[in-house]
């Protein structure tokens, strides 16, 4: 009896580990919702600021070249910006990231990835009043993040992750001053497989 119980339990675990592996080709959506803090970091002077809260969401795809190996992309609103001197900033972004994510871990659930994103300006607003027209319409940034997949079923998971963007664009058109947006949100998603 001992044996069939460990026999049951020990297929009962290999198949649970292999269902999360994917194959090359396979697409992954995973729409989210996350809390994300920003700020701003300038590296020649001291700006004195304090980093904004908000709600951050969108949709992530996956393209996968093999069970270790995907590209990520996708559509997400992000809320940027920082407090300084009483005047808080408020951005908002359409980003688009292109990053590579690497899945490891013996069942593939975890995940790294990087790379280059481009952000759209929506909307810019400096201590309520619009300033759309003297923040730079186009933010590229470098991309950091890590998440885990919990398996529900074999075509849907649930993801938590860490995202991160360090902007490499100024955020002022003709400011003497040279700020960039640090961006980082926590995240939760539902994974389906296509």
């Amino acid at each position: 009896m001992k044996k069939i119980i460990l026999t049951v339990a020990a297929v009962f675990v290999l198949s649970f580990a292999n269902a999360q592996q994917r194959e090359k080709g396979t697409i992954e959506l995973a729409p989210q919702i996350g809390f994300s803090i920003s700020n701003y970091t300038a590296s020649n002077i001291n700006i004195n600021n304090t980093p904004l809260s908000g709600v951050t969401y969108g949709v992530g795809a996956d393209y996968f070249f093999n069970n270790r190996w995907s590209l990520r992309s996708g559509l997400h609103l992000q809320q940027m910006g920082s407090e300084y001197s009483g005047i808080t900033d408020e951005l908002s972004y359409l980003t688009v990231p292109l990053n590579a994510n690497w899945h490891f871990g013996s069942t593939r659930k975890w995940n790294l990835n990087f790379g280059p994103s481009i952000g759209f300006l929506m909307s810019a607003k400096s201590g309520g009043v619009d300033v759309k027209s003297l923040v730079t319409s186009t933010q590229f940034g470098f991309n950091l993040g890590i998440g885990y997949k919990i398996e529900v079923s074999e075509k849907f998971s649930v993801l938590i992750d860490y995202q991160g963007i360090s902007g490499i664009t100024n955020v002022e058109k003709n400011s003497e001053i040279s700020y960039k947006n640090s961006y980082n949100s926590f995240n939760i998603g539902g994974v389906f497989k296509l």
